[in-house]
């Protein structure tokens, strides 16, 4: 097979759909009682092994699963578990009763309390019944079944949110680390919820780790964008939205109406909502103020969850004064009142004393037993809230109007229990009575986007379930059509840039054609810049990655000129506790892979250049560094990841002396030693140490050249040590009273020219912090060193980006700077010479290289980057200029200091 073939295939091999982990399933075994659809899901989630149900309310997921639980003893025997919300066991005992004569049901609470395992084959079976909390409490081991099946996983957000939520289901999925072993896990796991929100990817995803399919960690790297403000804020790549949602319809199946599997949907209507909104009065005496001590003119809950709380508090008697007036219209029906809090539960009670409560703390028992009572229409008022009830209850039977005592931005929760009323077999028009404050109409206003957002994601959901069906082949053939690239190319009398893939155009090159190499690798999965499979970001894991590479770093050596140099920028990367399994995140060292996968495919290993970064930014995008945790425990701090530009050289031809082929040369200017005399020995020293003067003064020596100062400062290797004196903050007190870029500039000039003291740097920040002027957003006084292996002064954001952002076209997700290309370009090539970058991006190594007076190759697969590093291009080679000062105050003002 040749290396195309090779690389093709290794391509293909990329495209991701949930793992197949069952067993065929006939048709004529299924439950002949049930519904048509339900017989035809069945054998789709049995021979996926591990699958989601995502069943519209009504669509009988109850019966789904205890088939689907059967289908898996009758296979593998041993023991079948369904995990139930509290309040809602008595559904699936209704349920076994009316339809499934083959499966008897047993509640436990212990291992103690299970019944003998299934034998293969056997057509009865027995099915156990346990809640939530059973699990989270330890009292029962999920690795004891061969089957499980979450209900209304959802409800797990009431534990204590998405921590909770993801370790509770680890517990089925095999990471015991407690017990500090790995196990198999369960080996055939569903999850069954009538309302996944397709905007809280986080819970989609929790789903895909507890089935087996991805890791949390591996899924976010590879759909989502990161957030530099906001470490846990999940937001979709445009160009990944498609394969996103295929790769969820490979291990899910969202159910709106029977239609979208192709049955009838004849009794299958959902009831009209009557949707009321009530808002009343805000006491704007009471608004608060800003951080500045200015009085707020009106209240407003949008300004944070002080002052939400605030406006809950100040409006409890308003708000129960208007749920007692729509009460009034019916005061004997049949009601549901949610409410969030407990001083909300007190007040409800206090207004209606006739009416039951549940609550968190509540007998799990006595809670069960009033919540299964309302739902046989046995009481007529329940008052509970969305994080208890929100999930599993069916209340259609004798219910259909829902008071909201108050809303809240928790849109999950929300709807949650609005669909334990608005259901298929309710029979009356559903009522919501939704109060809410002046303060709160921006919550409103949220809570109506986010719900208009859940309806098109279902709908998109259907659509793509119409498309496909239960065809898992389809699916994954759609996936694969992101595959390939058709070749595009711009090109000038000192330029190509090329739309490829790299693989296939560094391949397509001469040998011994390129003078020099910069770039900034992919690191590994921390980015994907398209939705092509070629992508180098589009890859599982570190391994993955460098084999992709492995692809393309011996074509990279056979192209470059014997003894020329490689500059890869790069940078390590931080792994997240729940992802290496100790808890508390720590460093990949990704640029030691780097120079390993180099060295292994023939380069020499020439340096390492240090990059400094600013920690405050890194800790907003990892929340590694942050200032509370390290007052917690210092051991779990660690320190802000500088990049590295790396050095490696390409063998000469003659190796007898080690000199390229073609040697970079640099011109010496006359040597300032022979215009220089020895000092008068003679000469008497002053108190202190001070230099002798010489017999005649230093002449200037005009013209360009690389001097012998600059050769001993840029081969120089040694760290800067602490000085012996430390200098006082005093000193620095003219700084303070600067603005932000004064005090950077000068903080900055007063480092280079002074001995660095630690103990001065950490007094000057603590006084800036007193003084109000330490942004909590970027590090305003960094520590600067004028050395050239630890580049402290690069211009963060000077690059394209700039322009990229004036234009309103597409940032380029990890940028490099121009300080570093410029550096690189000036010290490894000379004028005339063709520098090449295999990951283009938008151009920035060959806009610096044509404004150097080199000739340039760029490759990128991104056709938007492409474009864009066209035009970059064109303006360069006609003697263009990039982003100016005023570019960048213009775009960043806040961060001009940098």
């Amino acid at each position: 097979m040749n290396a195309h073939a090779d690389y093709h295939d290794f391509l293909k091999a990329k495209v991701r759909t949930a793992p197949m982990l069952g067993f065929e399933v006939s048709p004529a075994s299924v439950n002949r009682m049930l519904k048509p659809m339900t017989r035809a899901i069945v054998p789709w989630a049995c021979r996926g092994g591990r699958r989601a149900l995502f069943l519209r309310f009504g669509l009988h997921k109850t019966s789904t699963q205890l088939e689907v639980i059967r289908q898996c003893l009758m296979h593998a025997g041993g023991h079948g578990l369904i995990v139930v919300p509290l309040g809602v066991r008595h559904e699936f005992f209704l349920e076994v009763e009316a339809r499934h004569p083959h499966i008897r049901l047993k509640f436990i609470r212990s291992a103690a309390e299970m019944e003998a395992p299934n034998a293969p084959d056997s057509v009865d079976v027995v099915i156990h019944l346990t809640n939530y909390e059973t699990i989270r409490d330890g009292k029962l081991d999920p690795l004891l079944f061969t089957a499980a099946s979450l209900d209304e996983a959802a409800c797990l957000r009431g534990f204590g949110g998405t921590k909770t939520f993801r370790e509770f289901m680890a517990t089925f999925a095999g990471d015991d680390r407690k017990a500090g072993r790995k196990h198999a896990g369960v080996r055939y796991r569903f999850v069954a919820t009538a309302v996944p929100d397709p905007n809280e990817y986080i819970e989609l995803l929790a789903y895909a780790a507890f089935l087996g399919v991805m890791d949390v960690g591996e899924a976010k790297t590879r759909f989502f964008k990161r957030d530099s403000e906001h470490a846990d804020k999940l937001s979709l790549h445009p160009h990944k939205e498609e394969e996103f949602w295929l790769w969820v319809a490979s291990w899910a199946l969202f159910v709106q109406k029977p239609s979208d599997l192709g049955f009838p949907d004849e009794g299958y209507d959902l009831p009209p909502l009557d949707i009321r909104w009530h808002e009343i009065p805000s006491d704007h005496t009471a608004a608060g103020a800003e951080k500045d001590g200015q009085l707020r003119l009106l209240a407003n809950s949008a300004h944070g969850v002080t002052e939400a709380a605030r406006e809950k508090k100040l409006s409890l008697d308003a708000r129960v004064a208007k749920m007692m007036e729509i009460r009034a219209e019916d005061p004997a029906a049949h009601r549901l009142i949610w409410h969030d809090l407990e001083t909300e539960r007190a007040a409800i009670e206090k207004a209606v004393p006739s009416v039951v409560s549940v609550w968190g703390s509540q007998d799990l028992e006595e809670r069960e037993r009033r919540v299964i009572a309302f739902a046989r229409g046995e009481v007529a008022e329940l008052a509970t809230k969305p994080v208890l009830n929100g999930a599993g209850c069916n209340f259609q039977g004798h219910c259909a109007w829902n008071v909201y005592l108050g809303i809240g931005f928790k849109f999950h929760d929300f709807i949650q229990s609005v669909f334990r009323t608005q259901r298929f077999g309710q029979t009356r028009p559903v009522r919501l009575d939704l109060i809410y404050t002046e303060a709160e109409r921006e919550m409103r206003r949220t809570l109506e986007r986010r719900w208009r957002q859940f309806d098109e994601q279902a709908a998109r959901m259907s659509a793509i379930i119409r498309r496909f069906g239960l065809a898992e082949q389809a699916v994954e053939k759609a996936m694969g059509r992101s595959m390939g690239v058709v070749r595009q190319e711009a090109r000038g009398e000192t330029y190509r840039i090329v739309h490829n893939d790299t693989v296939e155009e560094t391949r397509s090159m001469t040998e011994n054609s390129v003078d020099l190499i910069v770039t900034s690798i992919p690191f590994s999965t921390q980015y994907e810049y398209t939705p092509s499979f070629n992508d180098f970001g589009h890859t599982d894991d570190d391994a993955h990655f460098w084999a992709q590479m492995d692809f393309l770093t011996p074509e990279l050596l056979r192209i470059l000129k014997p003894g020329r140099t490689a500059i890869i920028h790069v940078k390590d990367r931080i792994v997240p506790g729940g992802i290496n399994g100790f808890g508390f995140q720590t460093v990949n060292p990704f640029s030691d892979d780097c120079i390993a996968h180099f060295r292994k495919h023939g380069w020499a290993f020439m340096a390492r250049v240090t990059v400094g970064t600013d920690v405050v930014r890194e800790n907003a995008g990892s929340y590694r560094l942050g200032w509370t945790e390290q007052c917690k425990d210092g051991t779990r701090h660690g320190r802000g990841l500088p990049e590295y530009v790396l050095e490696f050289r390409k063998p000469p031809t003659d190796r007898s002396n080690g000199y390229a082929d073609v040697p970079v040369v640099k011109e010496k200017p006359p040597c300032f030693a022979d215009h220089l005399e020895q000092p008068d020995k003679a000469a008497p020293v002053g108190e202190g140490v001070r230099l002798v003067p010489f017999d005649r003064r230093l002449r200037p020596v005009p013209g360009p050249g690389f001097s012998r100062a600059r050769w001993q400062i840029d081969a120089h290797g040694v760290w800067r040590s602490s000085g012996d004196r430390p200098l006082l903050p005093d000193e620095l007190r003219a700084l303070i009273r600067m603005d932000q870029k004064g005090i950077y500039r000068g903080w900055k000039a007063f480092n280079l020219s002074h001995v660095y003291d630690h103990a001065t740097h950490v007094e000057f920040c603590e006084v800036l912090d007193a003084e109000g002027k330490l942004p909590p957003e970027f590090m305003l006084a960094p520590p600067h060193m004028d050395h050239p292996a630890i580049r402290t002064d690069v211009a963060r954001m000077r690059t394209l980006n700039m322009l990229q952002q004036r234009k309103g076209r597409e940032m380029h997700l990890c940028p490099l700077q121009f300080d570093i290309v410029e550096r690189a370009i000036e010290d490894f090539s000379m004028a005339g010479e063709t520098v090449f970058d295999p990951f283009g991006g938008i151009m920035t190594v060959p806009y610096c290289a044509l404004r150097m007076g080199r000739r340039a190759i760029g490759v990128e697969l991104n056709p938007d980057y492409w474009r864009d590093g066209v035009a970059y291009a064109e303006a360069a080679a006609a003697g263009g200029s990039g982003p100016t000062l005023f570019d960048y105050l213009a775009a960043h003002p806040a961060e001009a200091a940098e």
